[in-house]
């Protein structure tokens, strides 16, 4: 049976830190923003609706207690809806978008919500410990480095210099920039409201359109104390001897931004549509997973793009428009070079290096940013992806119906 998206919603990013915008916004009013729009938009009777699946990265403090079906209830959803939250690290919005998709293709529901939420200036990333980092059993196995040193070394292992991780970021800001003057992302933007009605943020706010090389040349890379006076250079060393001295390219510029945010995508299958009178947008074609080495970690987005396409029985080049999430500037690069994928066809609106990464939601975000460019350009197919923590990737593929 065939899983049909019939919208995709998101709140604005905003600044993760005290100072941004949305840092007064509890992460149950976040996820529910979304969730309340997609109702008053279709005029939806939500009792329609099976489950509503979120991804949030770090389930504690605010953001615990299944903050899924908690938002379902702030979003004055019927009580029969259920909700459920899950975490496969960056790639959680998007899993959560899969996961309502495989209810609907297997015939176990015929509406369903996929998405997630982070509200990163309130929870902080990492707050929820977890082994990977701190037990020598999985530590010292696995050769665990911090993501940046990975991304240093997939840069230093293809040999992206300081200035090509730059260019692309100053990139992703430019065009972003383009994208949010020309009002590209309005169809799926929903302003965050305060409780007097009044517009918290209506647009993501970390995009700098006056980014630079000579601006970014000023920074000094991010993971260099890390990985020498830390050792995590010699354990990347270690695993990967060949590698050599690493080069630190990565700094605050040309990785993805810390930010808080929402996004839901709704999903169904063809009855819904005579039912409800929505039409449907896009149809999902597959979607894959797959571990990878899980030193260097972010290699895993070519390989999960690789199992999707062949799930679709399609190649790269069949692809009209490539999502990557933005977490380095070398994850894309790496990506473009080794899946032959031409730059503008690539991210073509920006993405988190400029607009930011809130981790639970940004699958079900690029998703969401990927079809709505499709339909502007009137083009068919697209494929969203993500490197995720621990040495993992997903995918996605959609098609315009």
């Amino acid at each position: 049976m065939d899983a049909f998206i019939y919208d995709a919603l998101r709140t604005p990013r905003g600044k993760g830190k005290k100072e941004g915008a949305l840092h007064g916004v509890t992460p149950l009013e976040l996820a529910a923003t979304p969730l309340r729009a997609l109702r008053e938009r279709h005029h939806l009777d939500t009792g329609l609706i099976d489950d509503v699946v979120l991804g949030c990265v770090t389930p504690v403090g605010e953001q615990g207690a299944c903050i899924a079906r908690l938002a379902v209830l702030a979003a004055d959803y019927h009580e029969s809806v259920s909700g459920v939250q899950i975490n496969r690290f960056c790639a959680s919005g998007l899993e959560a978008v899969n996961m309502a998709a495989a209810q609907v293709m297997s015939g176990q529901s015929a509406l369903s919500v996929g998405g997630g939420v982070e509200a990163m200036s309130r929870v902080a990333m990492g707050s929820d410990g977890g082994a990977w980092p701190v037990d020598p059993q999985a530590a010292i196995k696995n050769y665990f480095v911090p993501q940046g040193i990975s991304a240093d070394a997939i840069a230093t292992q293809s040999g992206y210099s300081r200035k090509d991780v730059d260019a692309y970021a100053v990139d992703s800001h430019r065009r972003a920039a383009v994208a949010a003057q020309a009002g590209w992302f309005g169809r799926s933007i929903v302003p965050v409201m305060d409780i007097n009605g009044l517009i918290m943020l209506d647009k993501d706010e970390t995009i700098r359109p006056q980014t630079t090389l000579e601006s970014l040349a000023a920074l000094r890379p991010s993971f260099a104390d890390m990985g020498e006076r830390w050792g995590f250079d010699a354990v990347i060393g270690q695993r990967y001897p060949d590698l050599g001295e690493v080069q630190h390219v990565h700094h605050a510029g040309n990785s993805s931004g810390i930010v808080d945010g929402a996004a839901v995508v709704l999903i169904g299958n063809r009855a819904i549509a005579e039912l409800t009178g929505m039409i449907p947008r896009a149809r999902i074609r597959s979607f894959a997973t797959i571990g990878s080495e899980p030193s260097i970690m972010l290699t895993g987005p070519s390989y999960a793009a690789e199992k999707a396409l062949k799930r679709a029985g399609m190649s790269a080049k069949d692809i009209d428009l490539f999502e990557l999430n933005e977490a380095f500037a070398a994850v894309v690069l790496r990506f473009m070079e080794v899946m032959s994928v031409p730059h503008d066809k690539m991210n073509v609106n920006g993405g988190a290096i400029a607009m930011g990464h809130p981790l639970g939601a940004t699958g079900a975000m690029i998703l969401g940013s990927l079809l709505d460019e499709l339909e502007r350009r009137d083009l068919s197919t697209g494929l969203a992806t993500l490197c995720v923590g621990a040495g993992m990737g997903i995918a996605t593929i959609i098609e315009r119906v």
